[in-house]
Parts: structure tokens; sequence; C-alpha cells
């Protein structure tokens, strides 16, 4: 695995690759790496020649009351993963080479409408961060592909959009969350649990399940289905579990409005705070007309 921290190295190299006439498939990440990282790369190889994965803490997209200082970074780790993954390039830039005239100078991206509400409420400026840096890694890579793991949904929906939006020529290929035997999400964040909390942190997507298996049930039956008054019911589960729900919404699928009952395609997304992490998880529900 050849590893540039350079703008023009990773430029030549990608060059040199597209003289070859290969295709490149891109994974963006911000390290502390696990078996769900892996799997976008193991996804990305399916697509493309040579897949290139970058490893950058964006500032960008932390909050005033977020600490990126004590984000993990275990980039030794990291490289052994990738490398064993078979990726092509790791791209591993600081943040003065990504803003080279710092934050407040920076041109940013804004993706309207996706970005709003859920994640983009509880944290004001995330999107924006992760809209920018995702575009300018876009603009250096210039990959055909690019890979992102569905446990951010919303995320994935906003960079879709960014791309539709701006008429970059790149397929977004979202990638089926990893799971413990649990049903906990794979995270990054799972490191700040504890015993006690890992053991309640798979109501989570339990919850989520019971809305789904509600909403099949009251949609078999054509009764009317109150979304909202379910998903308090969830957060009222997970509250009692000892974990703090920051939201659970009923949505369509693509809009990311709430949902109607006349949306056949929906997700169920949320998010709650168990000791020092926030989790987040979805799950997408397909309803079949009768």
């Amino acid at each position: 695995m050849i590893t540039v921290t350079d703008i023009h190295d990773l430029r030549t190299q990608v060059k040199t690759w597209r003289q070859q006439g290969l295709s490149i498939a891109f994974v963006p990440t911000m390290g502390n790496l696990h078996a769900g990282h892996i799997s976008l790369v193991d996804e990305a190889h399916k697509y493309a020649d040579k897949v290139i994965a970058s490893i950058f803490v964006n500032p960008m997209q932390f909050g005033e009351n977020e600490d990126i200082d004590n984000y993990p970074r275990t980039m030794h780790n990291d490289q052994q993963k990738l490398t064993e993954a078979g990726t092509d390039l790791l791209f591993t830039p600081t943040p003065d080479i990504i803003y080279p005239n710092g934050l407040a100078k920076q041109s940013y991206i804004e993706v309207p409408n996706v970005s709003n509400g859920y994640c983009g409420e509880s944290r004001p400026g995330h999107f924006r961060g992760v809209a920018t840096v995702v575009c300018k890694l876009f603009n250096l890579v210039q990959p055909d592909i690019a890979c992102f793991g569905l446990k951010d949904y919303q995320q994935v929906q906003v960079i879709q959009t960014m791309v539709d939006d701006l008429s970059m020529p790149i397929k977004i290929v979202p990638v089926a969350t990893i799971r413990e035997e649990s049903g906990l999400a794979l995270s990054s964040r799972n490191g700040y649990l504890t015993a006690q909390e890992k053991a309640i942190a798979p109501i989570l997507q339990q919850s989520l399940q019971w809305i789904a298996d509600e909403v099949k049930s009251g949609f078999s039956q054509q009764d009317s289905i109150d979304f909202i008054g379910l998903a308090k019911k969830a957060a009222k589960t997970i509250d009692e579990q000892g974990m703090k729900t920051d939201y659970i919404h009923v949505c369509h699928a693509k809009t990311l409005q709430p949902a109607s009952e006349d949306d056949l395609e929906l997700v169920i997304l949320a998010a709650a705070h168990c000791g020092k992490a926030r989790l987040i998880d979805n799950l997408q529900l397909t309803l079949l007309e009768q």
C-alpha cells in the first residue's frame, strides 16, 4: 500500500493510474478503523481496479462542545488493517493541507433540506463540514466510485444529494451496517462504552425493530399508523433502560421528511447517549402495497 500525505503525490499517482486506463474507488474515513470500515474497502474492490482510502479527522465537522483532540487516532493499526484489505493507496493529509487558509477563510458546501433535523439539528454545522471535506476529497481523488456506510444514513443522503446537485460524475455506493452479535452497530464511539453500557446499548436497534414491526402490522391491517406515537414509546423504552434519547423519527427514506401514510419507502432514524458515547442507528423499511 502506498501512503501519501501531500496533494501533489496523490494526484501524481492518480494520474498514473488514469493513464493506464484504471478505474478508482474511494473510501474516506476519520481513522480508528473497525470491521465496518474494512467492509467499505471490500465493497470498493468490487467496483474498481484501484482503491484509495483516506484518514483525516476533519475539524470542520466538529462542534464547539465536541472534543476533536480526544478523537481516537490509531494510524499504525489503521494502516495494517487497510494493507491487509488490499487498499492500494492511503491519503493522510493534515488540517493545514486540507484547509491551508484556516477554517474561517475556507469556502464550504451547504446541502439544504436533507441536512436539516436529526443529526443536523443536534450537531449544528456538522453536515456543512462533512459535505465540504467530502467535496474537497472528491476533487483531489476524482474517483469513479465512493463507498459510505449506511450506519450514518443521513450522511449518505447528504452526500448523494450533493453529488446529484453538483453533477459530480461519481457513483455513491451505500454499504450495509456491520453489527456485533448483540445487534449494536459497529462504531468508533463504541470504545467509549463501559461493559455495563455496552450491555444496554443494543436496546437502540431493538427499539427500531419494534417500531418497524408495529408499522408493518398496521400497514398490513390497513390501520392508521401513528408514527410519532410509536417513536415516543420507543424513546421512553430507551430512556428507561438507562440511555438518553436524542431523537427517534420515522421518515421518508429519500427526502428524510416525516413519514406519511402514503410513503412506502421508510427509514427510522435514531440517536441516543449511552454514557460518554452518542450512538446513532437506523432501520430501512419497505412496505409492499396490498
